[in-house]
């Protein structure tokens, strides 16, 4: 059977069983603070557990998307080296919310895995939670009763708190949890050794295929539990574990999930899986990494240097690097397994198709780009191997790590070839100073929600209604760098909270006694929350709640502008134009989007008329509200790629741009005013960005460049300033010109001059000379000394505040063992810098202006 048939059985079954199925979420987190990613099935019903929405639903199926490689759940590092870890993963996931329980949730599983799938009962094993004497907690003697009815109690394993209780975080909803194991050993290791022995012990064959969870307790800030109103049951089941079992695999690499993969690796690399440990760890590490890399892109994650953005980033760079060096494929490669992954994991996930192109010239340019990095990062730990004699220190291994993106494993590798280790210690302190650093940067203490009022339902009121008597329903406190914040929760509000790419309302709530500024609104977890710096003496009284109508009106302005640039790109680029994501705000607006080449200056002016036309228009604003999905797809409406969109949705229409959006706009286009278009440029490899401004921030800007105008007209005494300025650049041209040819000429009296002052340190020539250049000038001069031997020329020189040391080497001194990257590391110290560079050249910079005699004295030490 193959694993789209057994994820189709599994949802059969529980639809059999009155569960709705439910798509997956989006693999990326959009209103959640506290992920980046979806790392559990239950994320999507997280505000339901924590009691802020009520479940429309009361039994529920799915199987989701999810990615562990951040945070409390990482197995980044595990995958590969073992058979079963995966970054990306699909969780066969079943709920109750307040409905059945334990005893449900325990027959549902055990009919599944044993009736319906087939799976021999003896290797089957459970683990129930032994209790907590530190939580005050008593077996869960009722899961244990329930599982008697089974299976033997000695297969029936208590498990600790670690193992057999679960916690969505520090705080909130919690619970025992019952584990279902399976040996997958073959007989004879079956009778050689208990599986009783190797539950929980991380031994390959006798591994957890399942976990259900009994929600029943809410953990506060203080550690305290308390039974929840409701008791919930969340349970998982890893589709790759589960049909690893159903076909008679050991590995879940050797299903038919990961084999298409593999097997084109095998014939790019040539290199056959199953016969070398290192070759197959490479092979598993690509297979796994390319399916989580396709999947984050598509549900709308691209590569970058931030957040959620990083981390795809170093999963696809992880991927280059086994392929690069254990698997010697030294071209790009990844995008290549695109469309075998898409192929084989389209017909649950239909956007995979939609996205196929994209994901495909995402990965392509990433992997172009990388491996100009990589064959840097090649080239400066040949330069350390050159340099060491037996170790490599652990700042530099961290360099190449922190800058390169060489991971340890791949570094020691390297050096152990070369005969070198490198200090693993001092590598782990600047580690630590990173993590230290990220984490004071991040470090949020967030307080139990304070509930003042009980079963309110919160509703944003905003789009007409710009201030409202208001009752505070929840607050906490919130400590960040110090400094203390509140989040604050009301019945009702016109404040609305950011999303869909506009930012969130600014503004005030107020009595005759005090009032409190407002200085963000967000969403999360359904709760729209209002950030204040300080919060009211009486906060059972009423409010009257106002927004910043000004600042509301720009951003409806902007969100309404962005809705017909995206229209106008449509009609004059095509229909392959997708949002892939925006930024509203007051002062401006911003657009990406898919289109895979630079877009022309008249193009540009096209789609800047197109848009200004549709403002003269006037077109009237039509709002279509609770329309279900189909019929929002019919009337032809724009869906955000990645979003998960509710059941009722609701469609903005400017005339011909229709688009699903809870965004606030004008109620006429001619409202906006005007529309300019700043800039466009590329932010990835297929995705082009356009930042644009409308109303009265055209003007600003119009009068910002007639002031350059005038300034350049008076600058230019009132001639033709196009003329004059280009005039300017040629005269400029000329001068650089002669400059250059003075400077070459003083260079080599200079020279001259210099040699006359070398000095004899045991069998080398020393120059030290401080000169009046800049570090430029101070290379350039350095290699006209090419030509002299047995020559170390060193030069310093004060530029703007700033101390710079620079070491020349004669190529003879380089192959008596001299370095002048030695050097230079010797003596930076001397001017409180740093620095580094090449065997023959190397530069350094620093503040201490009063060490450059020091660092001479240091030099000459060195030499002797």
């Amino acid at each position: 059977m193959k694993a789209n048939q057994i994820r189709k059985l599994y949802l059969d079954y529980f639809e059999s069983n009155n569960h709705n199925i439910v798509e997956s979420s989006p693999i990326i987190i959009k209103d959640d603070p506290t992920l980046m990613f979806v790392n559990a099935g239950m994320n999507q019903f997280k505000n339901i557990f924590l009691g802020d929405l009520r479940a429309k639903d009361l039994r529920v199926a799915n199987s989701q998307k999810c990615l562990r490689v951040s945070g409390k759940h990482n197995d980044l590092e595990e995958v590969g080296h073992d058979t079963y870890h995966h970054t990306m993963f699909e969780m066969l996931g079943s709920w109750s919310f307040g409905d059945y329980f334990k005893e449900e949730a325990i027959r549902l599983a055990w009919m599944f895995l044993t009736d319906i799938c087939k799976l021999e009962k003896d290797r089957l094993y459970v683990t129930v939670f032994e209790g907590s004497n530190h939580d005050n907690l008593l077996k869960d003697n009722e899961s244990f009763a329930i599982w008697k009815k089974y299976l033997p109690e000695s297969r029936i394993i208590n498990g600790n708190k670690k193992d057999n209780f679960w916690e969505m975080g520090d705080t909130g909803p919690c619970g025992p949890c019952s584990e279902i194991h399976y040996d997958n050993r073959k007989v004879d290791l079956r009778n050689e050794i208990n599986a009783l022995e190797l539950i929980n012990k991380d031994h390959p064959d006798v591994i957890e295929i399942w976990n259900l969870v009994f929600i029943q307790y809410n953990r506060f800030s203080d550690g305290r539990l308390e039974s929840l109103p409701e008791q919930h049951v969340d349970t998982g089941m890893g589709l790759e574990r589960l049909t690893m079992i159903i076909q008679g695999k050991e590995s879940s690499y050797e299903t038919d999930i990961f084999q298409p993969i593999i097997s084109n690796l095998e014939k790019v690399s040539e290199i056959s899986y199953g016969h070398n440990k290192e070759h197959d760890i490479a092979l598993r590490v690509v297979a796994d990494h390319i399916r989580a890399i396709v999947f984050c892109i598509a549900d709308g994650q691209l590569p970058s240097n931030v957040k959620a953005g990083y981390v795809i980033r170093r999963i696809l760079r992880k991927a280059v690097r086994y392929g690069y060096t254990f698997l010697d494929i030294k071209t790009p490669f990844l995008y290549n397994l695109v469309d075998i992954v898409i192929d084989q994991f389209k017909y649950h996930f239909k956007e995979l198709e939609d996205q196929r192109g994209l994901v495909k010239d995402v990965i392509k340019d990433e992997e172009e780009t990388f491996f100009k990095t990589l064959d840097q990062g090649i080239k400066r730990i040949n330069e350390m191997i050159s340099i060491s004699k037996e170790e490599v220190s652990g700042e530099d291994a961290f360099e190449l790590y922190d800058t390169f993106g060489f991971p340890v494993d791949l570094t020691e590798l390297i050096l152990r070839e070369n005969d070198l280790s490198f200090d693993m210690d001092g590598f782990n302190r600047a580690m630590d100073k990173q993590k230290k650093r990220s984490k004071n940067q991040n470090k949020l203490d967030v307080g139990d929600w304070i509930i003042l009022i009980d079963n309110e339902n919160e509703d944003f009121a905003g789009y007409n209604i710009f201030e409202k008597e208001v009752l505070i329903t929840r607050y906490r406190e919130v400590n960040t760098k110090g400094k203390t914040q509140y989040q604050i929760v009301f019945n009702s509000t016109p404040f609305y909270p950011e999303g869909g790419g506009q930012v969130g309302d600014i503004g005030e709530i107020c009595n005759t006694s005090e009032k409190i500024s407002i200085k963000n609104t967000k969403k999360e977890n359904n709760l729209i929350i209002h950030y204040a710096n300080s919060f009211p003496k009486d906060a059972k009284s009423k409010f009257l709640a106002k927004i910043n109508i000004e600042n509301r009106m720009k951003c409806s302005r902007n969100h309404t502008a962005t809705h017909l640039l995206q229209q106008s790109l449509i009609s004059n680029l095509g229909a392959h134009i997708q949002q892939k994501g925006s930024l509203v705000c007051a002062d401006y607006l911003r657009f990406d989007f898919t289109h895979f080449s630079k877009i022309s200056e008249e193009d540009l002016r096209l789609i800047e008329m197109d848009v200004n036309n549709k403002l003269l228009s006037n077109i009237q604003l039509q709002e279509h509200l609770d329309l279900s999905m189909e019929d929002a797809s019919q009337l032809g409406a724009i869906m955000l790629f990645g979003e998960k969109y509710a059941d009722r949705v609701r469609m903005i229409q400017f005339g011909e741009s229709k688009e699903l959006c809870g965004g606030t706009h004008v109620n006429q286009t001619g409202e906006i005013g005007l529309f300019k278009i700043l800039s466009e440029s590329s932010i990835a490899s297929g995705v082009r960005r356009i930042d644009a401004i409308t109303g009265v921030e055209i003007l600003r800007n119009l009068n910002s460049q007639v002031d350059i105008i005038n300034d350049l007209k008076l600058l230019f005494k009132g001639n033709n300033i196009v003329k004059a300025a280009q005039e300017a650049v040629s005269d400029n041209k000329r001068l650089q010109k002669e400059i250059t040819k003075l400077k070459k000429q003083s260079a080599i009296s200079l020279k001259k001059n210099i040699l006359k002052e070398s000095i004899s340190v045991k069998d080398v020539s020393l120059i030290t000379k401080n000169l009046d250049m800049d570090s430029q000038d101070m290379r350039n001069f350095s290699f006209m000394f090419k030509d002299v031997d047995s020559l170390i020329l060193v030069l310093s020189s004060v530029y703007n505040k700033k101390v710079y040391l620079s070491v020349f080497l004669s190529q003879d001194l380089i192959e008596k063992g001299y370095n002048a990257n030695d050097i230079i590391k010797h003596v930076a110290k001397d001017i409180n810098g740093s620095g580094g560079g090449q065997s023959f050249f190397a530069m350094a910079g620093g503040d201490n202006i009063n060490g450059i005699e020091k660092a001479y004295n240091s030099i000459k030490s060195f030499i002797k």
